[in-house]
């Protein structure tokens, strides 16, 4: 234990005399594992293992696709769930509605998100109760009345009631009805986002709908499932046909199916990223340890020369790379904590299932940590093993101090520099392709003004506003409350229009025109002060007044894109179009009589963004918002200043109108809404990571070729002394050192051009700019050379400084 403790002050001793090179080295292995770790524990909780369902891989959604390929969730009716059940495929089902309630009863009323479940959905999922117990089908029995229980989500609990550990058996009243509390569900049970989960009453009435989720019988493949379902919906479609598309194609899918979709391949793009980053900074340590083992090859002859045996040697090396490779590990994993709470913040909203617990993945953490380990131990005894080959006596024979690496060791540095030039050059062309794609996004003409407008949603509570004209009354006065406020400078009513992803893509007809399956464009209902709210400008035409929307008049604005693709002779306006599928189904849609006639075109607007902010603007129309209203609705608030500080008052002055309406919890600006687009929040959260990842694979890079240049130029002070006393200038000896470090960058850089057009197909997959645009790569390749110079800058001055005379008494 002496010795141990002797050989560590002593490692301690020689890492304190070359501070540089144990900081470089610690930070090269603490950014590699700590990135490694960060992301991966992403990839790993995201894509791997994001639920705490049991069996959840025979989970299943149950979707359709139209003809045009666009799918849709199905939803069903009570008897219809119930014929489900009795599919040879299907093991349970259980099935969902929400709605939006408020707490009263208390002083501060608060948005609640209500989950109503099937008795059987908790056991169903298989997930227990973090306190008192869940849902059982006792609590909703078939053709009565359901027990008045509820189970509270755990984020509803902690925020609500501050974690109360007595709060089961206790009541809560949701919009003036009581329910007892009869447990808290577990940590990871968010499913459909529930604020409280209550028991649903079962209902014969079809225009009451849930929707289903199906466990499959083990061994049932989703072939199979398609084949039995499609067979059953078709004969629901007849009976609903509302609820159905014309045509469709059962299409099932499994839980992660849809994430896989939006964030597989980020995640994966930027675990290659890491492990990129990794092997540079591996590469980087071992570069900085056979360097530094070299320069001590005469310190090791000499230990060997006076007795010290080869193992002890090896254990005083070993002990040295052991601490450097610890406290890179150390260092690493407190920076993975940090990198991965980053991640999730940035990771787009709604992209992820929010069951997954994303902690540090502990695998990936003793991989990276039995890597960094590898490196340090392999690389770090070199020079013991080096010692006790037959140069020793040619190395006590030498007069000096500083020895070669020979050819061998040459080569070994010059594969080691290319190889992290050839992985850094590929890193830094994703990064700049990943940035200019992201400021291509940042600048897209929207088409609209974003600045200073917030969407404040406002559900309507069950059994309340049943008819049209009262529904229709309700959200005019509300709107009038809001635009009446002296801080608002205008506001409109946007039922499903808020950009830049907005409008319900509709099948639609064209009066004097055969119809056809493929015309489809957005369908957006909004009032007359929709376009001024949001600077869109009027064309042609006119757009409806006040009176024509107070009776739900059947008129249309088309946009730009609209006019051009489906009336291209300029004979839109006074053209009259109609949407089969626009019918009313009380009391959850009310419209106007015959809603789903002829609607005439009265005005031509500019184009704003509908279908996110990277894709191109599709056909769009917008009506009047008394046409068709759902039980909510959105105003589009213009402000003065930051709209978001006026939250509270607008929530006071739709109290005015009915103290018992609440708005939706989470209220945002405009802009902000285009920053939660999953394209938008998916490239800046790309264009970051790899920018500091691009940023850091160079600094490693340039101290690797650092360290090897600097090396060089010691070993060589005796050679550089004897040319300068022969005649040699200042220049000369800055261009050999450039020119003995050219060789390694020149090839590296040629490798990673290479790399960067042979992988351009796979990673413009996943990043919306190419690392093969010509800027883009010369833009890098200028970065990356220019630094290598710069680091070979300093050790070439330092060289031709060199005062011949003092170099050779020095040798």
């Amino acid at each position: 234990m002496q010795a141990v403790l002797q050989d560590l002050r002593f490692a301690l001793r020689q890492l304190r005399a070359s501070p540089g090179f144990a900081v470089v080295a610690v930070l090269s292995l603490a950014f590699g594992i700590g990135a490694t770790c960060a992301v991966f524990s992403v990839v790993y909780a995201v894509l791997v293992n994001p639920y705490p369902y049991a069996n959840s891989d025979r989970m299943i959604h149950l979707v359709v696709k139209d003809k045009g390929g666009n799918q849709r969730w199905v939803t069903l009716t009570g008897p219809q769930l119930q014929q489900l059940r009795k599919s040879n495929s299907v093991e349970s089902v259980a099935a969902m509605d929400e709605w939006n309630l408020t707490t009263t009863g208390g002083d501060l009323p608060e948005d609640v998100t209500a989950v109503y479940f099937t008795g059987n959905a908790f056991n169903h999922f298989g997930v227990p109760a973090l306190l008192g117990r869940n849902l059982l089908p006792a609590d909703a029995p078939e053709g009565q009345d359901p027990q008045a229980v509820a189970v509270l989500g755990y984020q509803f609990w902690q925020r609500h009631y501050n974690g109360d550990p007595s709060i089961v058996g206790k009541t809560i009243q949701l919009t003036h009805k009581a329910y007892t509390v009869i447990g808290v569900a577990a940590p990871r049970f968010t499913w459909g986002d529930g604020d409280v989960y209550l028991p649903w009453k079962f209902t014969n009435d079809l225009a009451r709908t849930v929707m289903p989720h199906i466990k499959l019988k083990p061994g049932v493949s989703r072939a199979a499932a398609d084949a039995e379902f499609q067979i059953l919906l078709e004969q629901f479609a007849k009976e609903t046909p509302k609820h159905f598309p014309e045509q469709f194609k059962t299409a099932v899918q499994g839980l992660n199916d849809q994430f896989i979709e939006r964030l597989g391949s980020t995640l994966r793009l930027l675990f290659a990223a890491v492990v990129l980053l990794l092997v540079i900074g591996c590469g980087n340590v071992s570069i900085l340890l056979l360097a530094r083992g070299a320069a001590r090859q005469h310190e090791m002859a000499v230990r060997s020369a006076i007795g010290a045996g080869r193992g002890r040697i090896l254990r005083q090396l070993l002990t040295e790379s052991l601490l450097l490779s610890f406290t890179g590990t150390l260092l690493g994993v407190l920076l993975g904590y940090k990198l991965l709470a980053l991640i999730v913040n940035w990771l787009p909203a709604f992209s992820f299932p929010h069951e997954a617990a994303i902690k540090m993945n502990m695998p990936v953490l003793l991989f990276s940590i039995a890597l960094a380990l590898l490196t340090g131990i392999t690389f770090g005894i070199a020079p013991a093993l080096q010692s006790s080959r037959p140069q020793l006596a040619q190395v006590m024979q030498s007069s000096t101090r500083k020895m070669t690496a020979g050819v061998k060791g040459r080569r070994t540095y010059t594969a080691l520099i290319a190889g992290q030039m050839a992985l850094t050059l590929l890193l830094l062309a994703s990064a700049g392709a990943a940035m200019q794609a992201f400021l291509r996004m940042m600048h897209v003409e929207l088409g609209y003004d974003p600045h200073n407008v917030m969407s404040v949603g406002i559900p309507v509570h069950d059994n309340t506003y049943t008819n049209w004209q009262a529904r229709a009354t309700y959200f005019d006065q509300l709107r009038r409350k809001i635009a009446a406020m002296p801080e608002v400078v205008s506001a409109g009513i946007s039922t499903n229009a808020t950009p830049p992803d907005n409008g319900w893509e509709q099948r639609f007809e064209i009066s004097g025109k055969p119809a056809a399956e493929q015309q489809r464009a957005r369908l957006n209902f909004i009032s007359a002060e929709y376009f001024s709210v949001l600077h869109i400008p009027l064309l042609q035409g006119r757009i409806f007044d006040q009176t024509e929307t107070s009776r739900g008049a059947r008129f249309a604005i088309i946009n730009q894109t609209m006019a051009r693709q489906y009336f291209p002779n300029g004979d839109a306006i006074g053209s009259q179009l109609r949407v089969p599928e626009l019918k009313g189904e009380p009391p959850f849609q009310l419209t106007v009589p015959e809603s789903d006639s002829w609607i005439q075109i009265v005005g031509i607007a500019g184009d704003a963004r509908d279908d996110g902010v990277s894709k191109p603007i599709k056909p769009q129309f917008y009506v009047p918002y008394t046409m068709s209203m759902p039980v909510w609705t959105q105003i589009l608030v213009r402000t003065q200043s930051e709209p978001l500080a006026l939250v509270r008052a607008v929530r006071q002055q739709i109290q005015t109108v009915d103290p018992d309406q609440q708005v939706f919890r989470e209220v945002r600006s405009l802009e902000g809404w285009i920053r939660n687009q999953p394209e938008y929040a998916r490239e800046h959260m790309i264009a970051f990571l790899f920018a500091v990842f691009g940023a850091l694979a160079l600094a490693l890079a340039a101290t690797g070729l650092y360290s090897v240049v600097s090396y060089t130029v010691a070993q060589r002070t005796g050679e550089f002394g004897i040319r300068m006393a022969l005649g040699a200038l200042r220049k000369d000896v800055v261009i050999m050192v450039f020119r003995s470090a050219g060789g390694s960058v020149g090839s590296g850089v040629l490798a990673g051009v290479i790399l960067a057009l042979v992988l351009n197909q796979v990673l413009s997959r996943w990043i919306e700019g190419s690392p093969r645009n010509p800027l883009v790569l010369l833009g890098v390749t200028v970065v990356l050379i220019a630094t290598s110079a710069v680091a070979c800058l300093v050790p070439a001055k330092r060289a031709s400084s060199v005062d011949p005379m003092v170099a050779l008494r020095y040798e």
